[in-house]
């Protein structure tokens, strides 16, 4: 068995309500992308991979404290239980 770490975007579309004066509808964009502006409804649309590579079970706990640095101080079986998704055969 081995170890595959796949990297994705999750993608959401955002919408914000934003009122600015008459004629200047940009001042609405930069409010947004300020994040100024209150979110008015969202929708997952799903998950993009960008790419994926093959790790160490020694390197993917490694990783995960990195990424998860609140978390570091767990140890390597919890850090699997909790992030590590094992292999099912189909009739388990």
């Amino acid at each position: 068995m081995q170890w595959i770490l796949v990297d994705c975007i999750s993608q959401y579309r955002m919408r914000y309500m934003v009122q600015v004066p008459d004629g200047e509808a940009l001042w609405a964009l930069d409010t947004v992308s300020c994040e100024e502006a209150k979110e008015f409804s969202q929708k997952w649309i799903g998950e993009t991979i960008v790419s994926h590579r093959e790790l160490s079970e020694e390197d993917a706990v490694k990783l995960y404290k990195e990424d998860n640095e609140y978390l570091s101080s767990w140890n390597d079986d919890q850090i699997k239980k909790a992030g590590f998704t094992f292999y099912k055969q189909k009739n388990d």
